[in-house]
């Protein structure tokens, strides 16, 4: 983990309330696709954990959803600097992945499918991925995973783009050897009843401190609780215990 001072480069919006950030600063505890950065933004006590998109030599992306006084600050912010906490959470393993994995990704849980979709490209892989969205006027990075050479299924909850439903609709038609996926809790159950593999899920939580300190983000596993923000965000599918 460190602490440093970022430079805000672009600050653009994709979708109505969808925004992508790319930052300049120090991105080396940044070693993993999964892990996080903590956003300090004047005036709220408690920092802002943000998936991370992608990354260069020199610059962090992230892709962040307006649902809170922090995050519209945040889109906003067209230039200065922020205090970010770099390097959180564990991040995806991809030495399981078998020569076909299938990323799956729901709402704000798809950016991170975009740094681990790069590093299973840079290692061989075959890719496919299933974007999840509400409506076509939600959707976003569909063009990203293709440029990469994903294969690419979008699906829609009205029908409006792609496959009509879910993405365990279109998971009933996809051929993986493992599966990683990331998004709102309803739709990880729902992948976890319909995933024929083994397989890692990424958590979405509340977090206090975002380092471990303050156990505010613990949940129960097979092997006893663990933190979020620090054994996780990442789970093996063979350790998650769901709480009805």
């Amino acid at each position: 983990m460190k602490t440093g001072i970022f430079r805000i480069i672009s600050n653009l919006p994709l979708t109505k309330n969808v925004y992508k950030m790319v930052l300049y600063g120090d991105v080396s505890h940044i070693t993993a696709p999964g892990q996080f950065i903590n956003i300090k933004i004047d005036g709220l006590y408690l920092r802002r954990p943000i998936s991370v998109c992608d990354k260069s030599e020199d610059t962090v992306t992230i892709i962040y959803k307006v649902v809170g006084k922090g995050t519209e600050i945040l889109s906003k912010m067209q230039a200065g600097e922020l205090d970010i906490l770099t390097g959180l959470g564990n991040g995806y393993v991809t030495d399981d992945s078998g020569e076909c994995p299938l990323l799956i990704g729901g709402g704000v849980g798809v950016p991170p499918m975009y740094m681990l979709a790069k590093q299973l490209i840079s290692e061989g892989k075959k890719v496919s991925v299933i974007l999840g969205f509400n409506t076509k006027d939600e959707i976003f990075c569909e063009q990203d995973f293709i440029s990469l050479g994903c294969d690419v299924a979008v699906t829609t909850v009205d029908g409006s783009y792609g496959v009509k439903g879910f993405v365990t609709d279109a998971m009933k038609n996809a051929r993986y050897t493992c599966f990683y996926t990331c998004g709102p809790e309803p739709m990880l159950k729902a992948v976890y009843r319909a995933s024929e593999t083994h397989g890692y899920f990424s958590f979405e939580e509340r977090m206090g401190c975002g380092f471990g300190a303050c156990m505010g983000c613990s949940c129960k596993t097979i092997t006893g609780y663990k933190r979020i923000c620090k054994e996780g965000p990442v789970m093996k599918k063979e350790e998650i215990l769901w709480e009805n």
